[in-house]
């Protein structure tokens, strides 16, 4: 705010109120998404919008109401609150302040890096299923009748068995505000679409008296800004309401940083992810605090704010206090807005939610990716869209186990006319030298990969037969050596000096020197044979042990 620049006031006024255009009707919409009144969507809104401004890195990003994050919540809180409004909203609002303090903790913690613990494949897959849980919902707003089943497959069934009662006014009314959100962005490229459809939809139910006719409406939203109250905790059910805040943190900062990042780029600038999930938390407990729910970056109106020019967080205090605005002067036209409507809105947004593109990339990249994306949706699907977070996090810890556990090994050779040493088992004319063995372990050699390091060793040195001199070693892409990697390499140098074969290391010697130093070790098995670079180990050996006969006929082999 000291820093800020007039010249950028013109174009974020704009973009605040653009970006309020969208917020007022999403809210309301991702209210009843999450089982609120609808002024519970504009309460999520305003406080959590002027907390992120001040706290935030991203210059762009907006928060508030997320489909996904507002899909988690109802399917949380709805099994523990067994029909108590009051609870339902009380525990909706401990789990908005606990994953607002997992978040603020995490950010202490500095584990901004959890960003990118759920990989794009695990994420993608699991916002696909959330987006199909999100559209098989909305059926029965769209249909007229109540569904009353959990679960998308469920709620398929039930409505199948339903589809008799269905009420054509209703339906019609969801029919042309799908009409309305389609055609919108040729007709009104300036308006929001969801603006647009709900406005039209509201006038036509109040124009033509639909509501008597049995088309449901949101009905009198109270005027006013929300009471700032402390949140209640229910210590009975805490353990339940702590481990969905943990989950939904995890989701909705993974989420959210996607976002972040992205914009990010596009303008050139970087952003602080630790201080993003600090910013994240903050703006859950204000949200809270004002009698809000859980919420997290918001992809359309994050867009809409980069769109319309936005330049600094002054776009997200604009939106604020326009949707203040609203609240006090404006709300009683929301009275009209058809459910049916809301549902249209939602079912578009879970529409954009999914990611059918990245999935087909996906696809044709690596065919392992697409298929543990596909685990992802299938465990919502299967489980829900809470527990599935679990089935993510499993896939995430299995995915990197079995990547960090078995690094590629290589074994080294040069080919003539490119310089550096290359793998033979992708290039098989890439000549070795009698005598020396190559040996590269593409990632740390620490508690967990050291059995297959030892493994792999043993396989190649029996592999290269009872004339093997030199075993070395490419210290290179080791990054990290623990005490168990070192006993490995300990019980190495006995098994080689067992054969006659001696261990040698090039790369990274200074730091395995200090290393040895430090911890109080024998640097013995490294003194001698340890070079700075493959090339120099290469060039020691041919020296030592190559006669001028043997070196022309290898030279002859290359060319």
């Amino acid at each position: 705010m000291l820093g800020y620049r007039r010249s950028d006031f013109s174009h974020d006024l704009i973009a605040g109120l653009s970006v309020a255009a969208v917020a007022l009707p999403v809210g309301v919409a991702y209210a009843q998404l999450a089982g609120f009144s609808p002024i519970f969507g504009l309460y999520s809104t305003i406080l959590p919008m002027i907390v992120y401004a001040l706290f935030g890195t991203s210059r762009q990003l907006i928060v508030g109401p997320d489909a996904a994050t507002c899909a988690l919540i109802a399917t949380a809180v709805t099994p523990l609150a067994a029909g108590d409004p009051k609870l339902y909203i009380s525990l909706s609002i401990a789990i908005a302040t606990l994953a607002g303090i997992f978040c603020i903790g995490a950010s202490f913690l500095r584990l901004g890096a959890l960003a990118d613990f759920l990989s794009k494949p695990i994420l993608v897959g699991f916002l696909n299923g959330v987006s199909l849980h999100i559209l098989v919902g909305q059926l029965g707003k769209l249909l007229g009748f109540p569904i009353e089943a959990n679960g998308i497959v469920p709620n398929l069934v039930e409505m199948v068995l339903k589809i008799q009662q269905t009420h054509l006014p209703t339906l019609a009314v969801g029919l042309a505000t799908f009409a309305v959100l389609l055609v919108s962005p040729r007709v009104f490229p300036r308006l929001p679409a969801a603006l647009v459809a709900l406005a039209a939809a509201g006038l036509i139910v109040a124009g033509f008296g639909l509501d008597k006719l049995g088309v449901t409406v949101l009905g009198v939203v109270p005027a006013g800004l929300p009471d700032l109250r402390l949140p209640c905790l229910h210590m009975d059910l805490l353990d339940d309401v702590a481990a969905a805040a943990a989950g939904l943190a995890l989701v909705s900062f993974s989420s959210m940083m996607l976002t972040a990042r992205s914009f990010a780029a596009k303008n050139r600038y970087h952003i602080d992810a630790d201080r993003e999930f600090a910013a994240l938390g903050a703006a859950n407990i204000a949200s809270a605090l004002s009698q809000g729910f859980a919420i997290s970056g918001a992809d359309s109106r994050t867009a809409m704010a980069d769109a319309s020019g936005g330049r600094t967080q002054m776009t997200g205090l604009v939106a604020a206090a326009t949707v203040a605005i609203v609240l006090l002067f404006l709300t009683k036209p929301l009275q009209y807005v058809p459910i049916a409507a809301l549902g249209a809105v939602l079912a578009m947004a879970s529409i954009s939610l999914l990611d059918l593109h990245t999935l087909g990339r996906l696809y044709r990249l690596r065919k392992s990716e697409f298929a543990l994306s596909l685990l992802a949706t299938f465990g919502v699907i299967w489980v829900g869209a809470i527990h599935a977070i679990g089935v993510a996090v499993i896939l995430a810890v299995l995915r990197f186990v079995s990547i960090s556990a078995k690094p590629r090994v290589e074994i080294l050779g040069q080919i003539t006319g490119i310089s550096g040493f290359h793998a033979t088992s992708r290039h098989p004319e890439a000549q070795t030298y009698p005598g020396l063995l190559l040996f590269r372990f593409n990632g740390p050699l620490i508690f967990f990969n050291a059995p297959y390091f030892k493994q792999q060793t043993l396989a190649s040195i029996d592999a290269a037969g009872s004339g093997l001199r030199w075993f070395v070693l490419d210290a290179m892409p080791i990054t990290q050596l623990d005490v168990t990697g070192y006993f490995e390499l300990e019980d190495l140098v006995h098994t080689l000096h067992e054969r006659g074969v001696e261990l040698v290391v090039a790369g990274r010697k200074m730091q395995i020197i200090n290393w040895h130093k430090r911890q109080g070790l024998s640097d013995k098995y490294f003194a001698d044979r340890h070079y700075p670079t493959l090339r120099e180990t290469v060039r020691v050996y041919k020296e030592l042990f190559m006669t001028k006969e043997e070196l022309s006929l290898q030279q002859e082999r290359r060319k």
